[in-house]
């Protein structure tokens, strides 16, 4: 069993590190931790597909051809390796860093609204139940570096 676990660890970490995004979203209450869980999520979901498309003595896709014998390889098309995988992962790994861009850009537009990154909280506030908040200029913000000192050294 161990000798099993040892020759297919990154299987392993791969469940390991969907336990920890899962229990990121689902369980934590800060909405910033909540993108951090959604982030090491989708880094097992990539870590899973490339693992999968990975074949043992495999090569890159690349034609070498023989100069002894014209028309003939030196290299074997059957061990070549898939490289739309690898493509398709490339392109979630941009698109999720695009969609953490935005969400964080988003999570930036709560704190100022709501002066908080709590999902209970914000929850509250939107249903009417919690009293609302301060208009942002008459609250000090967390984001303004307004009397930062009095220039005094």
């Amino acid at each position: 069993m161990m000798e099993l676990l040892l020759d297919r660890y990154i299987y392993v970490l791969v469940l390991v590190l969907l336990a920890i995004g899962l229990y990121g979203v689902l369980v934590k209450g800060d909405l910033v931790k909540k993108v951090i869980g959604l982030t090491i999520f989708s880094t097992a979901i990539y870590l899973f597909f490339i693992e999968g498309s990975l074949q043992e003595g495999g090569t890159a896709p690349v034609l070498m051809p023989d100069p002894e014998n014209p028309g003939e390889f030196l290299n074997d098309p059957l061990l070549y390796v898939d490289p739309l995988p690898h493509l398709l992962i490339l392109t979630a790994i941009v698109v999720g860093v695009g969609v953490v861009g935005v969400a964080l850009a988003l999570l930036v537009r709560l704190y100022r609204t709501h002066g908080t990154l709590d999902e209970a909280v914000i929850a509250d506030r939107l249903a009417g139940k919690a009293p609302d908040i301060p208009a942002a200029d008459e609250r000090r913000d967390a984001f303004d570096v307004e009397d930062a000192g009095d220039g005094d050294a």
